[in-house]
């Protein structure tokens, strides 16, 4: 089976460690990708973007995650990253998935919890766990509410987002972490 045809792995294969895209990283994106630990995961946003110069980007950093063995899931639809060959993809809302791609979504309450089950997702990511400057002023769910939250979904990997960094990781009982800030230069 070819890297383009990547079946959804098991829950034991889903990485720990995701870096956001975001436009705030400018000429430091592909250096960040680069630096974090072989195998980790890559979300791709930058929904700001024209389509053609989005693409363009999408596969500069595809390239360097297959040379890093890092997964790589497009913000968007199941459709789009199939054919941008993503590993999967990150979105919200009521798209359930269709084939194989692994799922992320958004959790940042007991609806979006409730969703995220609901369409068969791999990862959830919970957030803002701590503040963040993607979120100024948003109200945080703290280390209790992130674990009140993940206990709600046995099963389920959860990722937490928002403030997060290695240190503040080390002290949660989930899955994994993501950060956009944390991997910046």
């Amino acid at each position: 089976m070819s890297r383009r045809q990547t079946p959804r792995p098991d829950n034991m294969s889903l990485p720990r460690i995701w870096l956001m895209t975001d436009t705030r990283f400018s000429d430091d994106l592909l250096p960040a990708i680069r630096r974090l630990p072989f195998r980790s995961g890559v979300i791709f946003r930058h929904y700001d973007l024209a389509h053609v110069t989005r693409l363009a980007l999408f596969r500069q950093v595809r390239r360097i995650c297959r040379q890093r063995g890092h997964m790589l899931l497009l913000a968007g639809d199941e459709r789009t990253a199939r054919c941008w060959h993503a590993d999967g993809y990150h979105a919200r809302g009521g798209q359930r998935r269709s084939g194989n791609m692994v799922r992320s979504a958004p959790v940042h309450d007991l609806r979006e919890l409730a969703e995220a089950k609901r369409n068969g997702v791999d990862l959830m990511l919970i957030s803002p766990v701590f503040a963040t400057a993607s979120h100024p002023g948003a109200v945080v769910l703290g280390r209790g509410g992130l674990m009140r939250l993940a206990k709600l979904a046995p099963g389920l990997k959860v990722i937490a987002l928002g403030g997060m960094n290695a240190t503040k990781a080390a002290l949660l009982k989930v899955h994994g972490w993501a950060a956009i800030d944390a991997f910046r230069r």
